[in-house]
């Protein structure tokens, strides 16, 4: 299994997870199964199950992305050290052995909650094992929209107007919130969990008995509802790599196939169409790119994110929409496009984020 791993250097691919993001994971982590250069790395794979198991798989990317790597007759138990004399992962043989296997680092192709919200981050740092993306803080804040548009606020990132309100709140006062919308918001208004990601959960509302079912789905997501003012704009996406400083791209843009760029949009009918750079004049194009380095320094990133913004028609505002910490890597996912656009292609972009992953370990412990 592990025979010629000497001269190589040890990376786990993470996928899956409990999120109802886990089928997109299992997709974008087929990605940097195929294109990681085995010259270089000793690729180990572990997903993690919707029930939360971890298992070591050899399975292949077609496998990963039709879920059948879960029943993979080799599979074994395992489990990620948090002891730093461990350095990586102990496996349950089905022998009843215990086997230690050495990491050298871990990219976490995990998105939304318990993977792309600090849980996991704070494995790894307490393993003391680099890992490609942002960092425990990054990670929680950036998943949390409330806190994000708080943040973004804070540090002068424009953002369109919002609100937020807990179950507690919203059990207890359910009118006394929909006044607050209708009244600082508007119609039409979106509704989000607070920490759910790729559009789960969300809805566009146009009235108070919209609103209250949108809230009931929102809730069935999180315990804390987000409520964002439309914009009328045009939805562009930055990528971003690296720390010290951070480089942005210009922005691409999503013509969604729906009336919002939905779930479904982004990972099944591939009806949304992306076009780079987005269509925008010169200066618009910079000022995004510029926004959204600041953005990601804001909110601490380090390693990539995909800073999303509205370019509202009429008044050209440039207004962050969200960051997200580990973005997608499907074939139709704008970040690895985006990167391959400035001449970085995913297999390039691998090395480059593997290279980060290391470079902030040294700097954090020398």
């Amino acid at each position: 299994m592990l025979s010629d791993s000497e001269h190589k250097m040890s990376v786990v691919v993470l996928f899956g997870g409990m999120s109802s993001e886990h089928e997109v994971s299992r997709v974008s982590a087929g990605t940097f199964v195929d294109q990681l250069d085995r010259q270089r790395y000793e690729l180990l794979t572990i997903g993690i199950t919707k029930e939360g198991r971890w298992l070591y798989t050899e399975a292949d990317s077609a496998q990963m992305a039709d879920g059948s790597w879960e029943d993979l007759p080799g599979n074994m138990p395992c489990v990620l050290s948090p002891d730093r004399a461990d350095h990586g992962l102990i496996l349950f043989t089905p022998a009843g052995q215990v086997e230690k296997v050495h990491v050298d680092v871990v990219i976490p192709v995990l998105h939304g909650l318990w993977g792309e919200d600090g849980t996991v981050q704070g494995l790894l740092e307490l393993a003391g094992i680099p890992y490609v993306g942002c960092g425990v803080l990054a990670s929680a804040v950036c998943m949390d929209k409330a806190v994000a548009n708080a943040l973004f606020e804070a540090n002068g990132v424009p953002h369109t107007r919002w609100l937020a309100a807990d179950r507690w709140e919203i059990e207890s006062d359910l009118e006394g919130v929909c006044d607050d919308v209708e009244k600082k918001l508007g119609w039409p208004v979106f509704v989000k969990p607070a920490n759910a990601g790729s559009s789960v959960g969300i809805s566009k509302v146009s009235s108070r008995d919209e609103l209250k079912k949108a809230i009931d789905l929102a809730l069935e997501n999180d315990r804390k509802v987000v409520f964002e003012a439309f914009v009328d704009g045009q939805e562009v996406e930055c990528a971003v790599i690296g720390s010290d400083p951070a480089v942005a791209t210009r922005p691409g843009e999503i013509l969604a196939g729906a009336e919002f760029y939905t779930y479904d949009d982004k990972y099944k009918n591939g009806v949304s169409q992306t076009v780079i750079p987005a269509h925008l004049p010169e200066a618009k194009l910079d000022e995004v790119k510029t926004y959204a380095a600041m953005a990601y320094t804001a909110l601490n990133c380090e390693g990539l994110a995909r800073c999303d913004f509205f370019v509202e028609k009429g008044t050209g505002r440039v207004l962050i929409n969200e960051i997200n910490t580990f973005p997608g890597f499907t074939s139709i996912s704008m970040y690895p496009k985006l990167m391959e656009h400035e001449g970085l292609p995913v297999p390039q972009l691998i090395d480059r984020l593997i290279a980060l992953a290391l470079e902030r370990k040294e700097k954090q412990h020398g």
